[in-house]
């Protein structure tokens, strides 16, 4: 209940419901958006954030090219929840880097009742060298800044990604050797 589905749909649809139902599992979005003159489709997966799905929602990770952890400010329990949550994805991606895209929303700051500081939350990312957003699902604050943020991680490690394999290429014929051509 920290408001990821609420953040997503403000995100695709720029809608904002109070009453979402529990994720079951996952549900998946799309959304065409342009960074840095590319475009790009997201596909964003909402996967269920309760301690019960956990272990399913984990198999939805292998594959992924960017990470959205997410908390509510009201909700302490939920902030210290964030190293379970990014060890466990950390661990289930292929191959296992601590660089991948991630970011971190702070949700809900449009409401009063806030239990983690600012200063905590934006420690908390400065020390493990992640993005930090205050976002409000509600009143649309940060919440595409969050999301092309990430975007640009991802699009940004898939170029480095493309580059280098396309720079430490391995030549099987020598260059000295006149190509055979066949039939």
């Amino acid at each position: 209940s920290v408001g990821k589905t609420s953040l997503l749909h403000q995100f695709v649809h720029k809608t904002f419901h109070e009453d979402y139902r529990t994720t079951l599992g996952a549900s998946i979005l799309s959304k065409h958006i342009m960074v840095d003159n590319t475009p790009l489709k997201l596909q964003i997966w909402d996967t269920g954030g309760q301690e019960r799905f956990r272990s399913m929602v984990s198999t939805f990770y292998k594959g992924s090219d960017g990470c959205m952890l997410t908390f509510d400010v009201t909700d302490l329990e939920s902030f210290e929840a964030l190293d379970d949550w990014r060890e466990d994805f950390l661990e289930k991606i292929i191959p296992t880097e601590q660089g991948f895209p991630m970011v971190v929303l702070g949700n809900k700051i449009d409401l009063n009742e806030r239990q983690v500081r600012r200063e905590l939350a934006s420690f908390w990312c400065k020390e493990k060298d992640i993005p930090y957003f205050e976002v409000s699902a509600k009143n649309d604050i940060n919440v595409v800044q969050a999301f092309e943020t990430l975007a640009r991680q991802a699009l940004s490690r898939y170029q480095e990604i493309l580059e280098n394999y396309l720079t430490d290429s391995i030549k099987l014929t020598p260059d000295d050797q006149p190509k055979k051509k066949c039939c």
